[in-house]
């Protein structure tokens, strides 16, 4: 198996995140979804210098982006997002789209309507990604960061209903949280698994936490499952001083919810051995 790793759970140049992925042996990026952000020329040769290959890109349903909102305009925008997502993949080389169709806790309509706007939308881009070579995959989050796809069985109804080769993404951590047991979620989904996140039980890099890693992969030997495993960790900060544990670093703590993600609040020594000791265990395993 390959492994790649997020880039949005922390703020900094993307050169950084590289050059600590291939000092540690990774294979790849799952790059954040934000092509506005970035020259995809300028990112492939990045890719290219430091030997690392794009495995894909995830869409970040923020900043007014929701597939499925009760405004018209923020869907239509939220489909051309998802559509410059999965052109950004492509330019990069990449293969996969991990999709959330919205980071909400709260319906704006009837779940009829929501589930209609969630099927038309990703169809449109389903058809964008046949024409540029991705693959999309749906992901469920737990039930503190969306209402709308917690579990393997509603991501494969989505799926499934959207057509194609629209795949589903499953995540360590987010299956902890909600599924009955992660083995019988990967077994199940295993003719539309396209990704897979790892995290630990608490969503510390693995062999942190109780997940039984090894035989996680022999799970998914047993699904077929090729593509790679996107490490997607979120070391919190230990705020209590005497613990001795993570330190915070320069960044603001005004970071949304839970309070650390994404805002690079951890010194880099720290998610530099985090990031080592997630490849070190996954490759022995």
């Amino acid at each position: 198996m390959k492994f790649a790793m997020h880039n949005w759970m922390r703020v900094e140049p993307l050169e950084t995140t590289l050059v600590r992925l291939q000092r540690f042996g990774y294979d790849g990026i799952e790059i954040a979804g934000e092509p506005a952000e970035y020259d995809a020329h300028e990112v492939r040769e990045q890719l290219d210098r430091h030997g690392l290959a794009c495995w894909g890109t995830v869409t970040l349903t923020e900043k007014g982006r929701d597939l499925i909102n009760g405004d018209k305009y923020v869907r239509l925008g939220t489909i051309r997002y998802m559509k410059d997502c999965l052109s950004f993949a492509a330019d990069l080389g990449g293969q996969i789209l991990t999709v959330v169709p919205c980071l909400k806790t709260t319906p704006m309509s009837s779940v009829e309507n929501e589930w209609r706007w969630a099927v038309e939308g990703l169809k449109e881009c389903q058809d964008h990604a046949d024409k540029v070579g991705i693959r999309m995959a749906i992901e469920p989050l737990n039930r503190f960061e969306t209402y709308f796809i917690n579990r393997h069985d509603q991501a494969m109804e989505l799926a499934e209903q959207v057509g194609g080769n629209c795949g589903v993404c499953l995540d360590f951590y987010q299956m902890c949280a909600e599924e009955n047991s992660w083995e019988a979620a990967l077994r199940a989904s295993a003719g539309r698994l396209a990704n897979v996140h790892i995290a630990d039980t608490n969503r510390m890099p693995p062999g942190r936490g109780s997940i039984d890693w090894k035989r996680a992969m022999q799970v998914l030997k047993d699904t077929g499952y090729s593509g790679y495993l996107s490490v997607e960790f979120l070391a919190q900060l230990d705020r209590v001083p005497h613990h001795g544990g993570t330190k915070q670093g320069g960044a603001s703590l005004d970071s949304g919810f839970p309070a650390d993600d994404g805002s690079g609040v951890i010194q880099e020594e720290d998610y530099d051995r985090y990031t080592k000791e997630t490849i070190d265990y996954m490759r022995h395993l």
